[in-house]
């Protein structure tokens, strides 16, 4: 089934100043621009790095960072080379000396260059050194696929970085949970891996103005159910409100869990889902291998078996490239109508 391709980038304007307290309509983009500017102006260690982040166009391909130089300057606000394993070294130098830098790495399908930073330094640097040393930077990067962009700019990385100790690992789906996650993860004393999906970009929704932090580690029942625990992430999140929202007809509830952050995994509010439940699908568009669904699957069994009145189901990426072609891009992701089967596999035993 072919999807339609997402609206052309535009450019974007920083959200007008608000009240404290006021809620918006915003775009996800826009939300983590805002987040940016009033952390940076809480916070004088706070500063911005990356490819195109400053001085191209402003604000990089996505918009996000527009905005910052012109208020910040060029101390704050840094264009790197295009060398992700020196962005992710520099920002590990600045974090251990003081600073809390937010580095953006353009797609995450790039963050393998940056591997040995990553994990053999900002993931160790605070263990090593008996909690003496603090590593609070931020490495943000785009992910996902759903806008014909092709293999090598389409991935869903997340599973490798969960890997890690000493990482946390991020990942918003709508507006507000994106501002408040990035201004909790750049006050965090830790590495925070903080993946965007391109697809979201331009979505938008309510976001409150001013202090808004939402916690690292807190999972959001976007939907109650009583049938089918579903916990999606990024994307998936939307497309299984979607799927609940079609089964309705057919007096399947599902239960819609997006988690927000991997690492760590608030695991209560899905167990406490599925005792409710006894059904559990995971879904992301990840490689289904080894991808995180399994991490959360097996959790769920080892913890909550004798809840479960049947097998969890994964419905996820196909274990292939992502290809570039519409119908096949399409039918390489997890789509609505899968979730949609895999629900009612679980209730009714269909097939």
């Amino acid at each position: 089934m072919a999807v339609a391709r997402t609206a052309p980038v535009a450019r974007l304007v920083p959200a007008a100043v608000a009240s404290a307290g006021e809620t918006r309509v915003l775009t996800y983009a826009q939300a983590l621009n805002e987040a940016l500017f009033e952390e940076m102006r809480r916070d004088a260690a706070v500063f911005v790095m990356g490819e195109d982040v400053a001085a191209w166009g402003g604000g990089g391909i996505f918009g996000v960072t527009k905005g910052l130089m012109e208020e910040f300057g060029a101390e704050r606000v840094r264009d790197t080379p295009i060398s992700e394993e020196a962005i992710a070294a520099v920002a590990v130098g600045a974090a251990a000396t003081g600073s809390r830098p937010v580095a953006e790495i353009m797609y995450v399908d790039f963050m393998g260059l940056a591997m040995e930073p990553i994990v053999n330094q900002a993931a160790k640097l605070r263990y090593m050194f008996g909690g003496k040393a603090k590593v609070p930077m931020v490495l943000r990067a785009q992910e996902g696929a759903g806008r014909g962009n092709a293999a090598q700019h389409s991935q869903s990385l997340e599973a490798w970085f969960c890997h890690i100790p000493g990482l946390k690992v991020v990942t918003p789906s709508a507006p507000a949970d994106a501002k408040g996650l990035l201004k909790s993860a750049i006050r965090d004393d830790n590495p925070v891996i903080f993946l965007e999906h391109k697809a979201l970009y331009f979505n938008k929704g309510p976001v409150p103005s001013g202090e808004h932090l939402v916690p690292l580690g807190i999972a959001d029942v976007k939907r109650t159910g009583a049938h089918v625990t579903v916990v999606g992430i990024h994307t998936m999140v939307d497309k299984a409100l979607q799927a609940a929202e079609a089964l309705t007809s057919e007096g399947i509830e599902l239960e819609v869990i997006d988690p927000r952050t991997l690492v760590p995994l608030d695991e209560e509010t899905i167990f406490e889902s599925v005792r409710k439940t006894g059904r559990l699908i995971v879904t992301h568009e990840a490689y289904t291998n080894a991808g995180f669904g399994a991490e959360i699957v097996s959790r769920v069994v080892t913890s909550v078996f004798d809840y479960l009145d049947a097998p969890p189901l994964r419905v996820c990426a196909r274990d292939v490239p992502v290809p570039y072609a519409v119908p096949l891009e399409a039918a390489a992701l997890p789509q609505v109508d899968d979730l949609i089967a895999a629900a009612r596999s679980l209730v009714r035993g269909e097939r």
